[in-house]
């Protein structure tokens, strides 16, 4: 049968002559195992071929439907309340989010028309000043002498805050009659492609609803007073697609943050609405950042349709290290996965802050004196190294809390279950290992004080969006407040962040893309 097989190809049988049987078959089995690795490679393309697909087409079923909700009857249920206006902005926010992201994942794949709504380009009003920016070749390709035979103009629209112009990149087209060919400067690249704004006009955007906490009905009115309104619907695009192109460079960061052995955790609710209804259910905001004393600073915000544990366990994902938290049930199976836990002081302290307030409780007071001298010791490390840390927490935190301990535990016999002195005692009892495995590890803070004033902003966030107009949108917000709050933690001015990462974002190379984080960022030199 070997030979019958290698007897029409020369060349496979004088690479057989002469061998041993043995070392034929040695010689087949390494080709076979090459075509089993080459069939498991076209079995894994095929594979994240399908996966594609999929994604793509869940992606075009998602426009399909959010243009419906858009266009269809159920858009006029509302009427012209700002609850609409609110839910309008939501869903074309999304509907650009959706179409960018497809283009990102699938640039050779076009979105179907009758999904698809394409906006014509608008003409800038006359009345708003311009500015020439001008784009010209320096040579032809086979070095002869150039003659210019017209230009081509693109009108942005730019903003710096109170102000609007227009930036006029002029493109000039260049003839070479030896070689007879036409050369002319490419079009300068924008975050959206082939977009009207500007990179400062987005970035404005983006701080004054994910900071300043305006929707996009007020922001109408801001730009309408600085010369040229600018309608919601135009807007809510523009934030949807300039979100989209965002994420990638989100995702980078939660690597990133992913990497530090300490992280502090804690969420916040949000309302979001639900689909179809009208109305809105609570959703949360979970927030994660690095420990106190790491290297880095920043956060990521993660936007979940609930409070359950299951989307902490799904953002850390492999994580094993530190985390700092309060005493929230839906984070105790971490902790069983192998996940350290450490408990926030804050909490406990406020627990005998709010007994005292209301009661001046003797037993109150006296724990609040022991959770003081813990504090003061923490002023006095904060900025030390981490060998002097743990050295003074050793000699003189340490004695404190044993003392302390020894106190609750004796005091406790003395006070009736189900009370509140009880409760506030309880919490630091159950939790003293946690609450104090910061003494002798010099990496872990005291509480969780980090993260829930990092968080604040929500709040105050939450109560002028009203609500999150779905959990796409949702995820949006979550990520451009955590390049807006990373920045500022930082030291940065997020407008001027923003604006920066969004000029540079579209020519940026994947291998370069960490120079644009939160914690490593530089402005261009000019």
């Amino acid at each position: 049968m070997l030979s019958a097989n290698t007897s029409n190809n020369p060349s496979v049988a004088q690479q057989l002559k002469g061998l041993s049987f043995d070392e034929i078959v040695a010689r087949f089995e390494q080709k076979d195992q090459a075509i089993a690795q080459r069939d498991q490679v076209i079995a894994q393309k095929d594979n994240a071929l399908f996966d594609a697909k999929a994604l793509n087409e869940k992606l075009i079923h998602e426009l399909s439907y959010l243009n419906r909700k858009r266009y269809g009857k159920q858009s006029e249920s509302l009427g012209g309340s700002v609850q609409a206006q609110l839910f309008e902005a939501a869903r074309i926010e999304d509907i650009a989010a959706v179409e960018a992201e497809i283009e990102r994942l699938f640039p050779a794949i076009s979105v179907p028309s009758h999904v698809r709504r394409v906006a014509k380009r608008q003409q800038l009003p006359e009345h708003l000043p311009r500015v020439d920016i001008h784009h010209e070749v320096e040579a032809s390709v086979c070095g002869h002498e150039l003659t210019r035979i017209g230009e081509s103009v693109t009108e942005i629209l730019n903003y710096i805050p109170g102000t609007f112009t227009v930036d006029r990149h002029i493109r000039g087209k260049w003839a070479c009659a030896h070689c007879k060919t036409l050369v002319q400067a490419p079009v300068p690249a924008q975050v959206i492609d082939k977009g009207l704004p500007s990179a400062s006009l987005m970035a404005h955007a983006m701080v004054s609803k994910y900071h300043d906490h305006l929707p996009v009905y007020r922001l109408e009115q801001v730009y309408g007073r600085a010369g040229y309104p600018i309608a919601q619907s135009t807007l809510s695009g523009w934030l949807g697609n300039g979100g989209a192109q965002l994420m990638p460079l989100v995702e980078a960061f939660k690597e990133i943050i992913l990497k530090c052995q300490v992280l502090h955790a804690d969420e916040t609710p949000v309302s979001m609405l639900s689909p179809g209804k009208g109305k809105t259910h609570r959703s949360y905001i979970w927030a994660y950042a690095p420990g106190q004393f790491e290297e880095m600073k920043g956060v990521i915000f993660d936007f979940c349709e609930s409070r359950s544990g299951e989307h902490n366990r799904k953002f850390l994902g492999n994580w094993r290290g530190s985390l700092v938290t309060d005493d929230y049930a839906g984070y105790k199976q971490l902790y069983e996965n192998g996940v350290i836990e450490v408990g926030c002081m804050a909490h406990a302290r406020r627990k005998f802050f709010d007994l005292f307030e209301s009661n001046k409780s003797p037993m109150a007071k006296q724990a609040l004196d022991f959770i003081w001298q813990l504090y003061e010791v923490e002023r006095e490390v904060k900025n030390l190294s981490t060998e002097e840390r743990l050295a003074i927490r050793q000699s003189k935190s340490k004695p404190i809390a044993e003392l302390m301990h020894r106190w609750l535990l004796a005091h406790r016999l003395e006070i009736p279950d189900k009370s509140v002195s009880a409760r506030a005692m309880d919490y630091c009892i159950k939790r003293w290992d946690a609450l104090m495995r910061y003494i002798d590890d010099a990496q872990l803070p005291i509480d969780n004080n980090l993260i829930e004033n990092t968080i604040r902003p929500i709040a105050i966030g939450r109560s002028n969006w009203l609500f999150a107009g779905s959990l796409r949108a949702g995820q949006r917000a979550a990520a451009i407040m955590s390049l807006i709050q990373s920045a500022k933690m930082n030291g940065h001015d997020p407008y001027l962040y923003l604006k920066d990462v969004l000029e540079r974002l579209p020519t940026q190379k994947n291998h370069l893309i960490h120079e644009l984080l939160p914690h490593l960022w530089q402005p261009k030199q000019p």
